[in-house]
């Protein structure tokens, strides 16, 4: 047993080495495509909610994160409840506010938080990893293998990307959640709300996904590294 975990760790660890080399190869292309990833995500999220409404933004609020989140630490005995709250916190929020109704109501806007914002960053640069991982130069995989890889990398894209949407939307109580999008996509409000809990695990097993996709590529391409 001793020694199929040691060859376990050894494994991982040459996995681990081959992925920082690649990465650091191509450090200034890894973070392009992470930084791009990440402001395209947001610019789609603003465009679909553009189409869908047939209405551009006509109103911006920005919110004194720092100050807020100092607040909440020094207010919130509870370590938990304090990365809770946090993790909600907003700093930025654009959208489209219909007058015919007295002083206005908000029908739509997408709202950006900084822990979100990292989130969707994270994915980015897993996405670029993965990416590096099976160019055609480091990639000695066949094409089905090479397909599969790329098929799990979408997959936990997906999973993270709907889970990350901060989106309101006045039918579904203008509350901003990742479920917004399915409603928006066509299913029931009642469902999207049912399974708004579910952002959590959605989240996880997108990463899970993802981080398996790339130990994988770097198993099949770790033979064709040279430094």
């Amino acid at each position: 047993m001793e020694k199929i975990s040691a060859i376990v760790v050894r494994t991982m660890g040459e996995k681990l080495i081959f992925i920082a080399a690649t990465i650091r190869k191509d450090f200034w292309s890894w973070f392009v495509i992470s930084f791009s990833f990440t402001a395209i995500y947001y610019m789609v999220l603003m465009l679909g909610l553009i189409i869908r409404f047939d209405s551009l933004p006509n109103y911006v609020n920005a919110y004194g994160w720092i100050d807020n989140v100092r607040t909440i630490i020094q207010s919130t005995p509870s370590i938990t409840d304090t990365l809770i709250i946090i993790n909600d916190e907003w700093i930025f929020e654009v959208g489209f506010m219909n007058y015919d109704f007295g002083t206005g109501i908000s029908e739509w806007s997408l709202f950006l938080a900084p822990t979100k914002i990292l989130g969707v960053f994270l994915l980015g640069l897993l996405i670029a990893t993965n990416y590096l991982l099976l160019r055609p130069k480091n990639r000695v995989c066949n094409d089905v293998r090479a397909r599969t890889s790329v098929t799990a990398s979408g997959f936990g894209a997906l999973c993270v990307a709907l889970a990350s949407i901060t989106m309101s939307w006045v039918v579904c109580c203008s509350t901003p959640t990742w479920v917004v999008g399915l409603a928006m996509m066509g299913l029931g409000v009642s469902t999207s709300l049912w399974l708004e809990p579910m952002g959590v695990w959605v989240n996880l097993l997108g990463f899970g996904v993802l981080l398996i996709a790339i130990l994988s590529a770097a198993e099949r391409n770790r033979s064709s590294f040279t430094d």
